[in-house]
């Protein structure tokens, strides 16, 4: 199989020599209006997102309308609830795609999606989806996988709750099955999840394991996870984004409001930018400043022959005179010539003794 060090998407090339590629989950922030996913995708496209990326599901397509306990919900954002309950109340219904999709275009954002059955996956290719995201809990779906890469598109896989194998399996799926440019997220499927559980290094390991591009989808609730992953290599960040953390939706709580969300946008991007290439050379800012680095000063007026004695010099800045290294060998030399005091100490003010 070709692995490719960057792809395209929607024209945008994503990979590390490339600025970091940010994506922004609306996933079930639209609380069940149209109208706010629209908001949403608006405020994406100013905050400075790349793309913004929705998750194509029904309740019956992602799970069973059904009571027994293993579809319960117990304990944190979604306590109480059935999965049938929760998925019925965060999806986004399918007739919202196609004006969400021209909404985007509009724009000039890109749009893409999760899909979680084939269904969906017929959806959007009728859409005219750029790329696909596989969300963590469906990256073992490796039929769900082959069908998305049927499409030839590129593919970015979550790898939130999987092992390295589960990781090698999906993305072998991938190449199999036709899809060409594939990346994966370190994901921690928590919601929230605490930056402790990150464990950022896997970035880099992953990235050598894999030796596909890799980002991170990141569920804290700040930005400086994401912002240091850019350094570890992250060529993607996904965070879930919202209008008002507390709009009440299924998402909303742990999601990221606008001004966080270019804030995001900014850092990141200027993370990247200072991580530069191997360079021990003089900067062009530091160029005006290279002068007030330390030299050799007469600190005492001499006359023509007179040795120069340890009392005579001393390493003080500016930097006009000889460097501080040559202080041995001025020592107990005689000037050639009158110095003053303040003068920088040169070769030429000194005799070849």
């Amino acid at each position: 199989m070709n692995k490719r060090a960057s792809f395209l998407i929607d024209g945008r090339m994503v990979g590390q020599d490339h600025p970091p590629y940010i994506i922004a989950e609306v996933s079930a922030n639209h609380n069940g209006s149209l109208e706010r996913a629209m908001h949403i995708i608006e405020q994406a496209k100013i905050a400075g997102a790349d793309a913004v990326k929705l998750q194509t599901y029904t309740a019956d397509t992602i799970t069973l309308n059904c009571d027994n306990e293993e579809f319960q919900i117990h304990g944190g954002l979604w306590d109480g609830k059935t999965l049938y309950q929760l998925y019925q109340e965060a999806h986004m219904p399918w007739e919202w795609h196609r004006p969400l999709f021209d909404r985007a275009g509009k724009l000039g954002i890109t749009i893409f999606s999760s899909p979680f059955d084939k269904s969906a996956v017929d959806l959007l290719e009728n859409l005219g989806a750029p790329a696909y995201k596989i969300a963590s809990f469906e990256m073992v779906d490796l039929p769900l996988i082959k069908y998305v890469a049927s499409t030839g598109k590129p593919m970015i896989i979550s790898t939130g709750l999987a092992d390295m194998a589960e990781i090698q399996e999906a993305i072998d799926t991938a190449y199999e099955s036709g899809c060409k440019d594939v990346a994966i997220l370190h994901c921690v499927s928590g919601y929230p999840a605490p930056a402790s559980d990150y464990n950022l290094n896997t970035i880099s390991d992953m990235t050598r394991r894999y030796g596909v591009v890799t980002g991170l989808s990141d569920h804290t609730l700040d930005n400086a996870t994401a912002i240091t992953s850019i350094a570890l290599g992250a060529s993607i960040i996904e965070k879930h984004f919202t209008l008002d953390r507390m709009g009440g939706g299924a998402d909303d709580s742990f999601s990221l409001e606008p001004q966080e969300f270019a804030a995001l946008c900014r850092d990141s991007r200027t993370a990247w930018s200072a991580l530069g290439s191997i360079d021990y050379g003089r900067k062009s800012s530091e160029e005006n400043n290279a002068k007030f680095r330390r030299s050799l000063y007469f600190v005492r007026a001499l006359r023509a022959g007179e040795i120069v004695t340890e009392q005579c010099v001393r390493s003080v800045r500016p930097g006009y005179g000889l460097e501080p290294k040559f202080l041995s060998e001025v020592i107990g030399r005689r000037v050639c010539r009158d110095v003053e005091r303040c003068h920088p100490v040169t070769w030429d003010d000194l005799d070849g003794q």
